[in-house]
């Protein structure tokens, strides 16, 4: 299995077999490693309605066929414009071909800016994959709870992808007690560094982990890992 970062907090996730993308936002963001028309999967996974996360997905979705799965209001919005999709909530899990998906909670908003007003989709939330026994967490945009402690109940996560911006989700210090209560063995640091507003030293934050024992990795939009 190899995860690849896009840049923001987008996430390729190719099992071998089935490809996924998390929070597809490629057209427009500066540090995008890829354009949206060069993506190629069979899943488009979304953990809230914002732009900085959603940009491509309705584009991405229709030329490769491939269903949305988000929120339930989220999906009904994206099943308004004829796409496939698969509407779940917090809580709830579901084994898809690929592997099984768990939505877990974050303290975050969730909507999209139509004609000028916020069009509320829901609740934001995480995502927990359990791909062939590996456990990979995508929080999405959050800021720290306690309740992060719980988010695998199968034991520690192997991968986990946290937003250190700050500004609009938890900044550095939180996310390293965030990568302590979630048990994570390997941690990559997203949503940061793509505007101003969220300037962060990724760098910075991956020795801060090691001095906790946890092995974090600063990647660069395009950089890959497939040991973990």
């Amino acid at each position: 299995m190899k995860v690849t970062y896009l840049g923001h907090s987008c996430i390729l996730v190719d099992t071998g077999k089935h490809q996924l993308i998390i929070d597809p936002f490629l057209t427009g963001n500066p540090s995008a490693a890829v354009a949206a028309d060069d993506i190629q999967v069979d899943y488009v996974l979304l953990t809230h309605g914002h732009s900085d996360h959603i940009a491509d997905a309705e584009s991405i979705a229709r030329r490769n066929n491939a269903p949305i799965l988000a929120i339930v209001e989220l999906a009904d919005y994206f099943a308004g414009t004829g796409l496939q999709t698969v509407g779940m909530n917090l809580g709830g899990s579901r084994t898809f071909p690929f592997g099984k998906l768990k939505w877990v909670p974050a303290l975050h908003s969730s909507s999209v800016n139509h004609n000028g007003v916020n069009v509320y989709l829901g609740v934001a939330a995480g995502i927990l994959l359990d791909i062939d026994g590996t456990a990979i967490y995508h929080a999405g945009d959050t800021a720290l709870f306690s309740d992060m402690k719980l988010v695998s109940s199968r034991g520690p996560v192997d991968l986990a992808f946290l937003p250190i911006g700050d500004h609009f989700t938890m900044g550095p210090e939180d996310a390293l007690t965030a990568a302590e209560w979630i048990g994570a063995k390997h941690v990559v640091p997203v949503h940061y560094n793509t505007f101003d507003a969220i300037a962060q030293d990724g760098e910075q934050f991956v020795a801060d982990l090691a001095r906790i024992g946890i092995t974090g990795h600063a990647l660069k939009p395009g950089d890959s890992l497939d040991n973990f």
